[in-house]
């Protein structure tokens, strides 16, 4: 199919591009992109996209998938159909299934369901009436640190690197300082990305929201910034001894942007990232007790998620990630403390960033799109084409003036573990190209 985007608004973070443009799309490639273009073949499908906004294919870091293992929370089917509703072209699972993602035959039987699903499968269910059918999105695995993600026995690293996986992580903390050294001298000529979150167990303790005023307000137990940032300076250190370079999942905090900041300044080479739930909500959401909001690291206070997008703003903080967790509705409606940790938000995230950050003029366009597209794919090792004429077609389109009602009906993950649960948001994805 040939396709001709007309007046669409190119948001380019490769080419520092965000102007009104017509495209043309064909064969899975970007065939013209000009001011206006005209000399087209007589099948062309011509589209209306005023007021639409086209960019590189958004790029998830990390997110939890229900298969295998917890198929009624998501399986891997609904994940990708939810990872295109929400205009991902490329996500990334943790290993933290059932068994864990710590060998090769895993990998390989993941993969086998990616190339399936790539073969045209693809999402069930058209994301508008307007448009076809999106194909499903390219699925990235991490492999584990440790056996069982357990904290304790390495895994057979090279074993995996060679099988394909996207880079290392446990997706968990890993406190024994001396097997992250060990970890980070094995992994350094394997050339694969290592992620870690760093926080102290030991002081987050039986701690369920960041402690501030609002935690004793609340009443509810509180988990010290320094849990994060004990962590964080720890690692830093191994990473200045060692040279090996890290990507530091989960920053939650003020001060965590401040360090990571000094380290970059100083020349290490790491990069990071925080989820898009911090940069949008604050430990005041937490008075509706929603058990959506009890993640972890939990949410920070007011002066955390000021500093966290202004982390984002200035690349202290490399990428924005989704950290996808779906939990079925029994598990969730329980006492806010005794919930499992975790939101789902494939689908919402880029519209409600949209809404929040760059509708308000505190992101631009481009900054927002930067931090959600080419940033995480670097973080991964990996390159996002620019919107120029002979590249490949991975692109998102959307509308961000389309309402519509967060419900059962309209997600395609299985959960429903939302605090935007009911609520009519503003903004949707029309269609991707992979």
């Amino acid at each position: 199919m040939t396709e001709l985007l007309q007046k669409v608004r190119v948001i380019d973070p490769v080419s520092e591009i965000d102007e009104l443009f017509d495209v043309l799309i064909a064969d899975g490639y970007i065939r013209e992109v000009a001011s206006h273009i005209s000399d087209i073949a007589s099948d062309t499908q011509i589209r209306d996209c005023q007021g639409l906004v086209l960019g590189p294919g958004l790029v998830d870091l990390y997110s939890h998938s229900g298969e295998p293992g917890f198929e009624e929370r998501e399986t891997l089917s609904s994940f990708l159909q939810a990872a295109a509703a929400g205009g991902f072209t490329r996500v990334s699972i943790l290993p933290d299934t059932s068994p864990v993602i710590d060998n090769p035959a895993l990998v390989a039987q993941l993969q086998q369901k990616r190339v399936e699903g790539q073969r045209g499968r693809g999402v069930e269910k058209s994301l508008s009436p307007l448009f076809p059918r999106s194909p499903a999105p390219l699925l990235h695995i991490w492999g584990a640190i440790t056996v069982d993600v357990a904290g304790k026995q390495m895994t057979e690293l090279a074993d995996l690197a060679s099988a394909g996986v996207v880079g290392f992580t446990d997706g968990k903390p890993l406190e024994n300082l001396a097997l992250v050294r060990r970890v980070l001298e094995y992994l350094q000529p394997l050339g694969k990305p290592v992620a870690f979150w760093p926080s102290d167990r030991q002081l987050t303790a039986n701690g369920v929201m960041r402690e501030g005023t609002n935690a004793l307000r609340f009443g509810l137990p509180p988990i010290p910034a320094s849990a994060e940032t004990t962590a964080i300076a720890a690692m830093l250190e191994l990473v200045a001894t060692i040279g090996t370079p890290v990507h530091i999942m989960r920053v939650s905090t003020a001060r965590s942007v401040e360090l990571i900041a000094s380290a970059k300044a100083a020349g290490l080479p790491i990069t990071a990232s925080t989820t898009w739930m911090h940069l949008l909500l604050d430990t005041k959401a937490v008075k509706s007790y929603n058990t959506s909001l009890h993640l972890d690291p939990p949410l920070g206070n007011p002066r955390d998620m000021v500093a966290l997008r202004a982390g984002v703003r200035v690349g202290v903080i490399d990428a924005i990630a989704i950290d996808h967790t779906p939990y079925s509705y029994e598990e969730k409606v329980q006492a806010f403390a005794e919930a499992p940790p975790g939101a789902i938000g494939l689908e919402l995230a880029l519209p409600l960033l949209w809404q929040y950050l760059v509708e308000t003029e505190e992101f631009t366009a481009l900054e927002l799109w930067r931090a959600l597209s080419t940033n995480p794919a670097e973080c991964l090792g990996q390159k996002v084409s620019a919107i120029l004429p002979h590249q490949p077609a991975e692109l998102t389109l959307f509308d961000p003036q389309k309402p519509w009602k967060v419900e059962r009906k309209s997600l395609y993950t299985l959960s429903q573990n939302t605090p935007w649960l009911g609520q009519q948001l503003k903004g949707h994805v029309v269609q991707t190209w992979c």
